[in-house]
């Protein structure tokens, strides 16, 4: 659940569960209490609203008497001239926070209440003519609030009589003091346990991610990126830690890789290293040679001069396949595409490799199976270059002396297959799928004096991938090696992308 939903829902929850709780209670608390009042109070209340208004419940609650009262006057009323009548009244009444007062002729007869004298209650009552005016019940308010209920009838001698019934309203019975204390109570309860549960549930969406989250910064700030962070809410956060993963690994990656180009840096140095001290050691020890008076007749010293020489032109080669190599792997090799034609292209680079081969004793054979007119879109330069690399790493490890080299160009729909056969030692098969990476050498290379720099065919995978095409090689032990590789055919269209990008170059 995404936590705009969970702010809404919190939002409905906070303003509608207290409610619905605070009802739920007030119906609970409210019918036990009614129940407590009708019980101890002898009355009826007729709905829980009812304990919400004291008036009319200290009304209510003298009712039961006030009828009995009335019942009395109809039927014998001499009782109202009793004494004891009159105080086993009262007595009901004490209990329900009410007492009575008996007029006779305006005339004080009796009153029950016992903190209020004679002359105070007769200052609040009404005359007999005022009783049978109002005909209703009246409100005293002095120093104590009562209601006001009165009966009038005629005594047997036919004087007027009123008996009153007071009934105070200065607090409020013992069960709706309860009553509002639980609810008080029961709101205070119903807002903490609301509040404390979304705030649980907050924080359980909230804080416990961002707990997360913090030791996952403090892992990656200490450089420790071997760790998942995993999640399985699809809120917010949920997103957030998916993007963190993914930068974590991001970061994995590129730690990982560093690590790589630092040991292929390390390597690519102690690889250079060795490739040039050889030579130098050479040049090195020829020279101390001719120094030191060995090469001491012209034959000798035309020996030392030459191999100084030829080190020197390997050394020159290899800082040349370098140079190439550095301008190609940071896109700095200029490209100059053209069309060419694949007869008129591959027969030219053939017959200046023929003569080339035929000083090695290697047989050069040439097969071209495309149409006269096949056009293809290359530099015409590097494509050079990766034919003489090619050839030039076959001539170093054919190791017969009757060495051959095939050549054949194959048509295959948009493309053209070059493929350069030798019969030398070949590779094991484990060896193919690393031949290609920068100063790899097979076994058999390592173990030769004729080992090459290792470069030239990384140089040549790259030339031909950034032509658009693709460089693999098969081989059997013992056998010989191919090498293929493919480059898409130009198709005469009225906007040729192969044209466009030629135009780009230019």
């Amino acid at each position: 659940m995404k936590l705009g939903t969970k702010l809404k829902i919190s939002f409905v929850i906070i303003a509608v569960l207290p409610i619905l709780l605070l009802v739920s209670v007030f119906a609970v608390l409210g019918t036990w209490q009614m129940k407590e009042i009708q019980n101890n109070y002898d009355m009826e209340v007729s709905n829980m609203l009812s304990l919400t208004n004291p008036v009319r419940l200290f009304v209510n609650m003298s009712d039961s008497v006030f009828a009995e009262i009335k019942e009395t006057v109809a039927n014998d009323v001499d009782m109202m001239e009793s004494k004891e009548y009159i105080e086993d009244i009262n007595s009901k009444l004490k209990s329900k926070y009410s007492f009575i007062v008996v007029t006779k002729n305006d005339e004080l007869v009796y009153q029950g209440c016992d903190y209020a004298s004679d002359e105070d209650v007769m200052d609040v009552v009404p005359t007999y003519e005022d009783c049978i005016a109002q005909k209703n019940s009246f409100y005293v308010n002095g120093e104590k609030q009562y209601i006001v209920r009165d009966e009038t009838f005629k005594y047997s001698n036919g004087d007027n009589g009123v008996i009153f019934i007071f009934t105070s309203v200065d607090g409020v019975i013992p069960q709706i003091k309860r009553f509002l204390l639980e609810m008080v109570i029961a709101l205070v309860v119903i807002v903490l346990l609301t509040g404390i549960c979304l705030t649980l549930w907050i924080y359980s969406s909230v804080m416990k991610p961002m707990h997360k989250l913090t030791i996952a910064t403090k892992k990656i700030a200490d450089g420790d990126l071997d760790f998942t962070l995993e999640t399985e809410k699809e809120d917010e956060f949920g997103n957030l830690f998916n993007d963190f993963e993914d930068m974590r690994i991001r970061l994995k990656q590129s730690a990982e890789d560093r690590i790589r180009d630092d040991n292929e840096t390390k390597e690519l140095i102690s690889n250079i290293s060795h490739d040039l001290k050889t030579p130098l050691t050479t040049i090195k020890g020829y020279v101390e040679g001719i120094m030191d008076g060995v090469a001491d007749t012209p034959e000798k010293m035309d020996k030392y001069i030459h191999t100084i020489y030829n080190k020197a032109n390997d050394m020159d080669r290899l800082i040349a396949e370098l140079t190439t190599y550095s301008k190609i792997d940071t896109n700095r090799m200029p490209y100059n595409f053209a069309k060419v034609n694949v007869d008129e292209y591959f027969t030219d680079c053939v017959e200046e490799l023929h003569y080339e081969l035929e000083a090695s004793d290697i047989k050069l054979t040439y097969f071209n199976y495309t149409d006269k007119d096949t056009m293809i879109i290359a530099d015409p330069e590097q494509l050079k270059r990766v034919i003489n690399n090619i050839v030039s790493n076959s001539v170093k490890y054919i190791g017969k002396k009757q060495g051959t080299l095939n050549i054949r160009i194959n048509d295959e729909g948009d493309f053209i297959m070059v493929e350069i056969e030798d019969n030398g030692k070949g590779m094991d098969a484990k060896e193919l799928p690393y031949i290609f990476d920068r100063f790899y050498r097979t076994d058999a290379s390592r173990n030769s004096n004729q080992g090459g720099s290792g470069i030239g065919l990384s140089i040549v995978k790259k030339i031909v991938e950034a032509h658009g095409g693709k460089i693999w090689a098969t081989s059997r032990p013992g056998t010989g090696t191919t090498m293929h590789f493919v480059i898409r055919k130009y198709i005469e269209t009225l906007n040729n992308p192969e044209e466009e990008r030629n135009e780009d170059n230019e």
